[in-house]
């Protein structure tokens, strides 16, 4: 709970307690670290496959080895965090953040790369939650927290818009391995920011499903296995992942029901109007992931793009999700968190639809610019909106779970979205084709069924 304070004065700081800005600054770092590394890889995307070789979905996997294991790992990431002490999670996060990250650039074959980009993916899910802990307990007074949160979270619109950039101006200097490579710096900046006793958090008692976990993660793996198998054309692969798949579904299944204490928490799931809510992020993170991923490959091999240029091409994208959260969030306080999750959803879907018409009739890219600006304000209208219409719904005292639950449901969809994309795009010299649109049409149809739950949520 937080503490109580006079509404007249802020609360003093314990003696010889040193400022928390320093270690704000220092979670807010890191943050911006792990967000960054999901946008920064695309405009590496062509030089990874002409340094490393490999097939459209060994590229896929660069992509989603680090969502499947973010995305898996966040549903119990909380609980440890809680367990252990989220400075010591935190903190041991970043640390193999950037060991991994320092041995992805010194990877030598695709696969390495794919399973340090699981590592990658690992170290995030610890970061992230573990943060949002430690800033609850280094701003307890209530409207200090909220501007401390604010602060961290407007990080994830900062590192979104530089992410291509900073992976365009990099690969172009030095090619796609000094992309992991400046994460080594941050890492350690971070490190260095949040140490000392002042973001020591308590241990706590709280149980970790270890079984279902695993379970929860093997199924989104096999998942995501049978899409990219499939798209390739391996059926015999797809097949036998499927197979796998019902398994494992199975048993996550059984170890929820029998278990006193599920992944998913039933009372959030039955909440109403969250699974329309679920859907819709799912469907956001299908869409953003899909553009990161196809729309490089045609910016440097259909528009011949340098790798600077190809990252200056998605500004119409990122700059939106740098300023427009803050309006998003008046439009929330005014009309609630609903309208502006079916308008965002439309504006994905509107830029999909667009995307589908241009790619393959060879328009330019002033219209490919529009269909970036109505993608950015797309994300930037739903995803703000949908947290808060999670948090709403929720149950009381399981905002948390709730939130961690939708995050861990948008990088399922990106994973998801990554791997549907292969049965279209192909990485060879002779570009993605006329299946990037048809791809992209696909994002189209996810927005408009997800918009068309959330309006008839009631």
């Amino acid at each position: 709970m937080a503490a109580t304070v006079s509404p007249t004065a802020a609360p003093a700081a314990p003696p010889g307690r040193p400022r928390t800005w320093i270690p704000l600054l220092g979670v807010s770092f890191g943050y911006f670290t792990v967000l960054m590394d999901t946008t920064v890889l695309a405009v590496a995307e062509p030089d990874i496959a002409r340094s490393l070789g490999g097939s459209v979905a060994g590229l896929q996997w660069t992509v989603t080895g680090y969502t499947v294991a973010f995305g898996g790992l966040l549903l119990s990431a909380g609980a440890v965090a809680d367990r252990f002490g989220a400075h010591r999670v935190f903190r041991a996060g970043m640390a193999v953040f950037g060991l991994a990250s320092l041995l992805s650039a010194l990877a030598p074959g695709l696969w390495t790369l794919v399973a340090l980009r699981g590592l990658l993916g690992v170290a995030s899910a610890a970061c992230v939650p573990a943060s949002m802990v430690m800033i609850t307990m280094l701003y307890p007074e209530p409207a200090a927290r909220a501007r401390a949160v604010a602060a961290w979270a407007a990080t994830s619109g900062a590192a979104m818009a530089a992410g291509p950039i900073v992976g365009g101006l990099l690969v172009g200097l030095a090619g796609w391995r000094a992309v992991f490579l400046v994460n080594v710096p941050l890492a350690l900046l971070t490190l260095g920011l949040t140490a000392g006793r002042r973001v020591h958090c308590p241990r706590g008692a709280r149980p970790i499903n270890w079984t279902g976990q695993l379970a929860a993660c093997t199924v989104l793996g096999l998942l995501t296995d049978a899409l990219i198998a499939l798209g390739s054309g391996h059926t015999v692969h797809a097949a036998g992942s499927g197979a796998g798949l019902v398994a494992a579904a199975l048993c996550f299944a059984a170890l929820e029901r029998r278990g006193d204490n599920p992944v998913l928490a039933p009372a959030v799931l039955r909440a109403r109007a969250m699974r329309p809510a679920l859907l819709a992020g799912a469907a956001v993170n299908f869409t953003l992931s899909s553009l990161l991923f196809v729309l490089p490959l045609v910016f440097r091999q259909t528009q011949h793009l340098s790798p600077l240029r190809t990252g200056l091409a998605f500004l119409p994208m990122t700059i939106p999700t740098a300023f427009n959260p803050l309006l998003t969030g008046r439009i929330v306080a005014r009309t609630g968190p609903w309208r502006p999750v079916v308008a965002g959803l439309g504006l994905l879907a509107g830029a999909g639809l667009l995307f589908g018409v241009a790619l393959p009739a060879g328009w330019g890219y002033r219209a490919l610019s529009a269909g970036l600006l109505c993608a950015g304000f797309g994300v930037s209208y739903a995803l703000p909106a949908l947290t808060a219409a999670v948090i709403t719904t929720a149950p009381e005292g399981a905002a948390g779970a709730a939130g961690g639950l939708l995050n861990s449901v948008r990088q399922v969809g990106a994973s998801v979205g990554v791997a549907a994309m292969g049965a279209f795009v192909d990485v060879g010299a002779a570009g993605p084709g006329d299946g990037a649109g048809y791809a992209l049409l696909l994002c189209a149809g996810v927005c408009t069924a997800a918009g068309i739950a959330v309006a008839a949520r009631r």
